[in-house]
């Protein structure tokens, strides 16, 4: 088929993703970046941070933990609290004030934290089985990864609903949908690998076992706020945090299975990081879930306008997220179009708590007025 569009014009022209309206194909990745506080509040610099970038397609933002005991670092933000809420009100209406769309990702941290950082009795996972290395503390000492609490059956299905609670509550904050993480070594993505699950009920074993509480969340979130304000976010063959799929036919049965889950729910849209997104069993996915899809093509390199040009005239995605280049330039759809110098983004400073390294990035028109 012959594209109506002339090469690269495309990424720079408005879609949707189910209910989401993007004014271009563009996403921002959900980015770590710490500054919530002690209480994981948003406060004055998530706003601008996140307001900054409302000429992005759309904004996922950072993983927000939906209950306390999924906390994996100091400084994440929260969706639990009334406070929380009304903190992520601010970051909503400020983005919506400049005619973007944010979208919360839902993160359960799982086995991923430490008491000292969750600040409840324990932490949790699919099974008793610790994440390898450790941990940075709020005083910034380093902890080893403690075993988590092996989850129960009845547990399992608690962790569920804290998914559906906390998707009401951004959805009550005035965010216009949610993802899911199933990625990176988290809870969801814990379920999913023989070496962080090593359950014998329904949710560990077979392939299809291993997919069912990545499924189950996002179905009953779908329910809660709309399958089309609903995404997930998979990493498939990225072995991180002890999360290793290191056996392609098993990635793929569970990949699959996950796919086939979520097929029936006509979700706004999967998101899937992973180094060849054009390759097989990426492409596999998205055939299968036949949900509107966005890319991300991992850390090795930071993602270049050219890339991101080719995914979509080439209909590897619907839209593609980038996370270091959003970073450092909040103007990034902008300077793309235009095929502008862009900003370096600044690693030292990714997290922290002050504004250095987080909404101190110039605008393209900044930059040119200050060698004007």
């Amino acid at each position: 088929m012959v594209s109506a569009f002339p090469l690269g014009v495309k990424l720079f022209e408005p879609t949707a993703l189910g209910a989401l309206r993007l004014s271009n194909r563009i996403v921002m990745a959900p980015l770590t970046r710490t500054r919530a506080g002690e209480h994981g509040i948003p406060n004055d610099l998530l706003v601008e941070h996140y307001a900054q970038r409302a000429s992005l397609g759309m904004i996922i933002t950072e993983g927000t933990w939906p209950v306390q005991e999924g906390r994996s670092y100091p400084g994440q933000p929260g969706i639990e609290t009334d406070e929380q809420i009304a903190g992520w009100r601010r970051v909503a209406d400020a983005v919506h004030e400049r005619g973007g769309t944010i979208v919360m990702q839902l993160m359960h941290g799982g086995r991923v934290s430490h008491t000292d950082i969750s600040q409840t009795p324990r932490i949790v996972g699919p099974s008793a089985v610790a994440a390898p290395g450790q941990t940075h503390l709020a005083d910034g000492s380093k902890a080893d990864m403690p075993v988590p609490h092996e989850l129960t059956t009845d547990e399992v299905a608690e962790a569920v609903q804290g998914f559906v609670q906390a998707a009401r509550n951004a959805i009550a904050a005035g965010i216009d949908g949610v993802e899911v993480h199933g990625a990176n070594g988290y809870l969801v993505h814990e379920f999913m690998s023989s070496h962080s699950n090593t359950r014998t009920d329904q949710y560990g074993g077979s392939a299809e076992n291993r997919a069912r509480f990545a499924v189950e969340v996002v179905t009953a979130v779908a329910e809660a706020v709309g399958a089309d304000r609903t995404g997930i976010r998979l990493s498939p063959e990225h072995g991180i945090q002890g999360v290793i799929e290191d056996d392609a036919a098993d990635v793929r049965a569970v990949y699959s299975a996950i796919a086939e889950g979520l097929a029936p729910l006509d979700l706004a849209f999967i998101d899937v990081l992973h180094a060849e997104p054009a390759g097989d069993l990426v492409q596999h996915i998205r055939r299968t879930a036949g949900a509107p899809f966005v890319v991300n093509s991992g850390f090795s390199a930071m993602t270049t306008r050219d890339e991101a040009i080719a995914v979509i005239d080439e209909d590897v995605a619907d839209a593609i997220a980038v996370g270091r280049p959003a970073i450092a330039n909040p103007d990034l759809a902008e300077r793309w179009e235009q095929d502008a110098e862009l900003n370096e983004p600044r690693p030292e400073l990714f997290y922290g708590a002050t504004a250095e390294g987080y909404t101190d990035y110039p605008t393209l028109a900044e930059v040119r007025t200050s060698v004007a």
